[in-house]
């Protein structure tokens, strides 16, 4: 996963190296969470989130891909996405998530 740079960073090798990482396709804005049970919104924080950002769900599991009609990224905030889906007793729905954007 790159590294964050900071602005402060006067390091050449620590930009180069994370500029490399992220060649690399490691990039740190991605992540995964699972619905919440008998639930129907879950909260993701991710610090890298933003009002401006674009937030794509992938789903994991088996049970994700059933949901996915009726899942959707109902709010993007600074700090955190809001996931708006129907209310299941099933624990295993799973998906991935990447951020980009935003500001």
């Amino acid at each position: 996963m790159a590294g964050q740079l900071l602005p402060t960073v006067k390091d050449i090798s620590q930009v180069v190296n994370s500029l490399i990482e992220v060649i690399k396709g490691r990039q740190n804005n991605v992540g995964s969470f699972s619905l919440r049970v008998s639930q129907t919104t879950t909260v993701v924080p991710f610090v890298n989130c933003s009002k401006g950002s674009n937030v794509s769900l992938t789903a994991r599991t088996a049970n994700a891909a059933a949901a996915l009609a009726t899942t959707y990224v109902s709010l993007i905030d600074q700090g955190a996405f809001t996931v708006t889906h129907t209310s299941a007793g099933t624990a295993d729905r799973t998906f991935g998530y990447e951020v980009t954007g935003g500001g």
